[in-house]
């Protein structure tokens, strides 16, 4: 039953999360693809969509996968099961864990799930790199780039120069900010606005 693989699926995502935001990203694509839900570049395009519009990335997601397999039922079922572990775990740590953050074993622990999650998201991302960067089947059939033997070269060297492109321009600015005395540089918002045009002059 799909609004019972959905409030699995979520739940799961919700519980094993640590770290929030881009870290629920890879066990988001672990759910979506080992049921089926969304396609590859489906899931990418619904990560830009979902960090630029209000509200955490995992919930936007889980609502969106919700509404396209299950309709309206299936967006709360799916949303409501990605934030439920989420109340009680914060509950839980208003109660117990400010009497015992001071532990050296607590802390060493939480250390060591600081450390898992920068792994994965570095993982995921690389993964993510990757993946964006070749041709895929419906690219090649329309007119992919091509080797001199004529078989078609996997690298899509313009999704590869707009990545490396971008990676510049966010740690750039990050640079400029903080020579100028301010901490962050351009907000992932703005990174995609710039990526939109981008993609507007590359590919149209």
């Amino acid at each position: 039953m799909i609004y019972l693989e959905l409030f699995v699926g979520f739940l799961k995502v919700g519980l094993f999360s640590f770290g929030g935001g881009y870290a629920s990203i890879p066990l988001i694509r672990d759910v979506v693809m080992s049921y089926g839900w969304l396609s590859e570049d489906m899931l990418t395009y619904m990560i830009a969509v979902s960090e630029s519009t209000p509200g955490p990335i995992m919930v936007n997601l889980a609502t969106y996968v919700g509404i396209t397999q299950g309709g309206m039922l299936g967006a709360f079922v799916a949303t409501f099961a990605v934030v439920l572990p989420a109340f009680f775990i914060i509950i839980a740590i208003v109660a117990f864990l400010s009497r015992v953050i001071e532990n050296p074993y607590v802390a060493a622990v939480m250390q060591g799930l600081k450390s898992c999650v920068t792994g994965i998201i570095l993982a995921t991302g690389v993964h993510m790199v990757i993946r964006n960067c070749m041709i895929s089947e419906a690219m090649a059939e329309n007119g992919g780039p091509v080797t001199g033997t004529g078989s078609v070269f996997p690298v899509d060297f313009r999704a590869a120069i707009v990545t490396v492109l971008l990676a510049g321009i966010y740690y750039g600015s990050r640079k400029l900010k903080r020579a100028a005395g301010k901490r962050k540089g351009l907000t992932p918002i703005q990174l995609i606005g710039i990526s939109a045009v981008l993609g507007m002059i590359v590919y149209r």
